[in-house]
């Protein structure tokens, strides 16, 4: 089904099917479909408050006051939870020419190894800035927990979004270090799944 160099074939939509339902493990259980739920009802809320602001915008002549604290918040945690689940299926939009013209040998896979460990090191990079980016929020510009950074309308705490940054962005590490093992595993002739 899958190749050392992280490249998915299946030949029929079955077969593609059970690639991406199938977990092999407790702890990717429990992640993916939490994303997955996560994805799900964030899309579902999403949809039904914009329908409501338009509803009561343009059929009303209201207002939905503050509700694009909601929006941004629920379009974070939707964004970065299927980021992180698309990072464990390999599916995340890529211009990967490398997997599409050379052949099998060496050379192509220096290059897969190449590119995830860059994948990596920039994912680990915005990682950490997420990290930074949620203690700011979490415990306030001063970092004693003072003067905490709220919305203006409905006062929800910053850090309810960062933590999808930070949460995404680390679960996508997880899974971008994942596909440098298996590359370096290629590398050296072993393999890997």
């Amino acid at each position: 089904m899958a190749d050392n160099n992280n490249e998915i074939k299946c030949s029929s939509s079955s077969e593609c099917i059970e690639l991406f339902s199938t977990r092999k493990n407790i702890f990717d259980r429990i992640t993916i479909n939490g994303f997955s739920i996560i994805c799900f009802s964030t899309s579902v809320i999403l949809t039904l408050i914009i329908c409501a602001a338009t509803f009561f915008r343009y059929i009303v002549k209201g207002d939905l006051y503050g509700y694009e604290e909601w929006v941004k918040i629920f379009a974070f945690w939707l964004y970065f939870a299927g980021a992180s689940i698309g990072a464990y299926n390999r599916t995340h939009v890529s211009a990967d020419l490398v997997n599409a013209y050379l052949k099998e040998g060496i050379v192509k896979n220096f290059l897969v190894f190449l590119r995830n460990l860059i994948t990596v090191s920039v994912c680990l990079l915005f990682t950490w800035y997420g990290y930074e980016f949620f203690m700011f929020g979490f415990m306030g510009p001063l970092g004693t927990g003072i003067a905490i950074p709220k919305t203006t309308v409905w006062r929800i705490s910053f850090w309810v979004g960062y933590l999808s940054v930070f949460s995404g962005l680390g679960f996508m590490s997880v899974y971008f270090i994942r596909d440098l093992v298996i590359s370096i595993r290629a590398l050296f002739g072993r393999k890997g799944k």
